[in-house]
């Protein structure tokens, strides 16, 4: 078996105090995980893009960082659970961006790297598959979607000590639990498979949105011990497979996605007021959805990222399309759709997002030839970082480059980027 490793990391008009200006823009780092296995037992690869010191809208490109996690993340699991982690497929940070959680999508790993040293912290085991591990912006928890085990985790979080205990009784099973109006929290007609995708948490910490495989949502406490549903909502007024969750000017959006055998095309876009929730429980489908746009007529689309640039823009990113859509926070009009393929990348299939400190940037994992999870159609031909430039005061852009992630083996590209973080370093 051969292994080819290529990337570029673009350093921007980051670091560089401005003196005419009297400004100075925070440096920042790009993560992004490479999903194919480093080792028979599983792996996977960190790639760290970092900024430097060149002044410029698009300075020069350096080789990455790269870290393999079948290396000593994998150890360090292997010694504190007994098992390999296999697959990262989301990172995150916590509010002082001095850890990075990595969630293994195909076991039940969160891991914790200690964010300037990459050096492994501790590994936890929450279950089945650990699809997404948001971090609190409290700092006080982490929240697992552990996806086919179809339960919600909560992980006690001392960032300052590095200190991580998953909290057992606060778990929430999802596919056994009641709602607050009496129904079974799976059923076969308004939520037919809870397995959680992503729990988007709200900036206060007490709220997380979690998104359905099979459709609905279910709004909850995640202060209570256990946590506690306060919001359900069904297939018919949510459908299935969010993952694109952003809060802006009091609402919580809320996208739809494809990517499953029995639902492999959706987009959909949906507002909820984060003021209609309260500590106590609400009937179904209160507050009402508003739905923002909906692109389900359209064919072949597949909602999955989403960020808010400049403060005001939503941009929701299409893998299947190509594009991305432009929402205005502030009147939820459409303000545009731009295309992504063309000359830098023929087929870039976008999955997750983050944008620059400035906004000025926005940078996407790109899919691979050979998807390495999900096993839908987010299939793309340049497997990397897209580098896109924020036009308009956020209300348009453009892919400018692609920063190239590989792993061949035995001539096939294997390469297949998910999960991507901007790191803030100072």
């Amino acid at each position: 078996m051969s292994r080819a490793r290529g990337g570029q990391a673009v350093t921007l008009a980051l670091g560089v105090c401005l003196s005419l200006l009297g400004a100075c823009t925070p440096r920042f780092s790009v993560w992004t995980l490479e999903q194919s296995d480093t080792r028979p037992d599983g792996g996977g690869t960190l790639y760290i893009h970092r900024s430097g010191r060149t002044v410029g809208p698009v300075g020069e490109w350096q080789e990455p960082e790269v870290i393999d996690l079948g290396g000593a993340a994998r150890d360090l699991c292997l010694a504190q659970t007994g098992t390999a982690p296999r697959r990262p497929h989301m990172v995150l940070f916590d509010p002082a961006h001095t850890y990075g959680v990595v969630a293994f999508v195909v076991s039940g790993h969160v891991l914790f790297l200690h964010a300037s040293t990459r050096t492994p912290a501790a590994c936890i085991d929450v279950g089945a598959q650990a699809h997404a591990a948001f971090p609190s912006p409290d700092g006080r928890y982490v929240l697992v979607a552990d996806q086919n085990g179809k339960r919600l985790h909560r992980i006690r979080t001392d960032w300052a000590a590095g200190e991580f205990t998953l909290e057992a009784a606060a778990m929430l099973d999802l596919a056994a639990c009641t709602t607050p109006s009496g129904n079974a929290c799976e059923d076969p007609l308004l939520r037919p498979d809870n397995a959680p995708i992503c729990p988007l948490i709200e900036s206060r910490g007490r709220l997380a949105f979690i998104t359905l495989r099979g459709g609905g949502l279910f709004v909850v406490d995640v202060t209570r011990t256990p946590m506690a549903i306060v919001g359900e909502y069904d297939r018919s007024r949510i459908h299935p497979n969010g993952c694109g969750g952003v809060e802006a000017v009091g609402k919580m959006y809320i996208n739809s996605g494809g990517g499953t055998t029995t639902n492999p095309w959706e987009h959909d876009l949906y507002a909820l007021p984060l003021a209609g929730f309260t500590s106590t429980p609400l009937p179904p489908n209160t507050p009402a959805p508003v739905i923002v746009y909906s692109r389900d007529a359209q064919g072949e689309v597949d909602s999955h990222g989403a960020v808010l640039v400049k403060g005001r823009y939503l941009w929701v990113f299409d893998r299947a399309a190509n594009d991305v859509t432009v929402v205005d926070t502030r009147t939820d009009t459409v303000v545009r759709r731009f295309l992504l393929a063309g000359e830098v990348s023929d087929d870039p299939a976008p999955d997750l997002v983050d944008s620059s400190p400035s906004g000025d940037f926005v940078f996407a994992s790109l899919r691979g030839p050979k998807p390495q999870s999900g096993g839908h159609a987010a299939i793309g031909s340049t497997p990397g970082v897209g580098v896109l430039q924020v036009m308009d005061h956020g209300a348009n852009g453009r892919l400018e480059r692609v920063l190239p992630i590989h792993h061949v083996v035995d001539g096939v590209e294997q390469a297949d980027p998910h999960g991507l973080r901007v790191r803030v370093l100072e």
